[in-house]
């Protein structure tokens, strides 16, 4: 194994399943990359195919990789990692793949090619936020009460913005969800450590146990910019083990490239958005107890219903402000949701409110920039909560290249952050950050978004989950399985019962001649 490759091992288990790990893969000297970097297309490809970017390369066939193929894996390795769009092995790409970094995948989000599962939010979670975690094995260079200290210090980085709690036991018999240890090379789990340098720990996401590995052949330090800082590895591992997986953006822990010690490390705004997509916001000060992201459907009946509402369930656009109010658009009118449903002292103008912002909205969003984007026809408006931001309104096919006019929807998704547009049968992802903004490889089709239907009318993110709206019926699409929830009653479900209170409303799963009877076209 080279210093800088990374591996995402998998193992079967005793009952035949396959248990994937996260890999950490790092370098024992966190020196940067050096310059002057040669990389050979092979072993380009190869890390490629490692990290998600092609297929499982056949030795036998590997040398026939096509050059379109090989350019169009790159042009997506540089996309993720923030670099020109070259689609050549140049100096830049090849210092960074001989960089030190985690094992996971990179290629991530909605109809990835091979349906790749791995996400900012993997995939699972902790069903309780009262966690505990033992150290079975200590390192062997490092006093036991200061890993203490450190292992304590990297589950802070996580309950500082979660009410997670971890407490650590000691006990030799106990049972704990989070086990760690530090071995040397094979330690029973079918995936042994190499030595110093490249694989520096692995660990397992909560749907396969949550345990965490270290490689005690590394030199483990803290607080020293030399070897191996332990707080920041662990740190990092214990995301993969509360179910994060990796992001694109830089200054993130959870990025999959080591950046070696940080004496002023804080978490990325982009780490606190994915850990409180999975758990929720801080509700208190001592973390624990209740609030977060729960399962339940949402929302509750509420006691009084809005006669327009549920007499027409269907809408035109559905958003989170940057303050976390949900509001419903509809013709010239909105509503702003509770956990109850419907507020009280609505409808209102939507003019009333946003001013020079017309009726019959086809979609809007809020981006992570706080703005808010209201999009109809050709044209797209952008308010700082309802005042508006500039020369507005401006022209869809300036402002989001790639997107067609006329859109049914529009979301940002949590699994990656990144922007998805939606009409007729077909989606677009949107990336500001990159150039071009929406990649060669979209549209792709909706069904990509596993049960959701064509000619969606609205979509929202709600409490870690994608809310799909058609007609008088709602799906709700688990950003961490990639599929619509499996809940009881099934879904779609009445809009009108479950967002807007209408007693009178169907509560059970609608029939799909109920919810089909005509597309929901805007």
């Amino acid at each position: 194994m080279t210093r800088w490759s990374g591996i995402v091992s998998r193992r079967r288990s005793v009952d035949g399943h396959l248990m994937a790990i996260a890999l950490l893969v790092l370098c024992a000297n966190t020196e940067a990359a050096p310059s002057n970097v040669m990389i050979s297309d092979n072993t380009a490809a190869n890390y490629l195919s490692q990290y998600g970017y092609l297929p499982p390369i056949n030795p036998e066939n590997g040398a026939f990789l096509s050059s379109e193929k090989l350019t169009a894996a790159i042009e997506e390795f540089q996309a993720f990692a923030g670099l020109n769009i070259t689609g050549e092995l140049n100096a830049e790409t090849a210092k960074l793949m001989a960089t030190p970094r985690c094992g996971v995948k990179d290629k991530v989000g909605p109809g990835a090619d091979g349906r790749s599962k791995r996400y900012a939010l993997q995939g699972s979670r902790w069903r309780t936020k009262n966690l505990t975690y033992k150290i079975s094995k200590y390192p062997s260079g490092l006093n036991h009460a200061e890993v203490d200290k450190e292992i304590a210090n990297a589950f802070k980085v996580w309950s500082g913005y979660t009410d997670l709690t971890f407490t650590r036991k000691t006990g030799y018999h106990d049972n704990v969800h989070i086990e760690i240890r530090f071995e040397i090379g094979e330690h029973g789990d079918g995936d042994p450590f190499d030595g110093p340098g490249g694989t520096l720990a692995h660990a397992y996401f909560p749907v396969y146990g949550g345990d965490a590995h270290f490689d005690d052949s590394e030199r483990w330090t803290i607080k020293s910019y030399r070897g191996t800082n332990l707080f920041q590895v662990a740190a990092h591992e214990f995301g993969h083990s509360l179910g994060l997986s990796h992001s694109d953006v830089k200054s993130a822990l959870m990025a999959p490239f080591y950046r070696g010690y940080d004496p002023h490390f804080t978490l990325d705004r982009d780490d606190i958005d994915a850990i409180q997509a999975l758990y929720g916001k801080k509700t208190n000060q001592g973390g624990g107890g209740g609030g977060g992201r729960g399962t339940t459907s949402r929302p509750s009946p509420p006691a009084e219903e809005d006669p327009e509402l549920c007499k027409d369930p269907k809408i035109d656009a559905m958003f989170n402000s940057k303050d976390g109010e949900t509001f419903v658009f509809k013709g010239k009118y909105y509503w702003k949701l509770t956990d109850n449903g419907v507020a009280s002292g609505y409808p209102r103008r939507i003019s009333s409110t946003w001013k020079e912002l017309p009726s019959n909205i086809d979609a809007a969003f809020t981006y992570r920039n706080g703005k808010t984007y209201f999009f109809k026809g050709s044209q797209y408006w952008r308010y700082i909560n309802t005042t508006m931001d500039g020369d507005y309104p401006k022209e869809i096919s300036d402002g989001f290249t790639g997107i067609p006019d006329h859109i049914d929807a529009a979301t940002v998704w949590t699994g990656n952050g990144k922007i998805y547009f939606y009409k007729g049968t077909k989606f677009w992802r949107f990336d500001p950050a990159s150039k071009p903004p929406v990649r060669s490889s979209y549209p792709k089709l909706i069904k990509n978004w596993q049960g959701i239907p064509d000619h969606v009318n609205a979509a929202v993110t709600y409490k870690g989950y994608t809310y799909f709206f058609q007609d008088n019926a709602y799906y709700r699409f688990n950003d961490r399985t990639f599929s619509v929830d499996s809940a009881d009653p099934a879904f779609p479900r009445s809009t009108a019962y479950w967002w807007f209170g209408c007693k009178s409303a169907n509560r059970g799963t609608l029939e799909d001649n109920n919810v089909h009877s005509e597309f929901g076209r805007k």
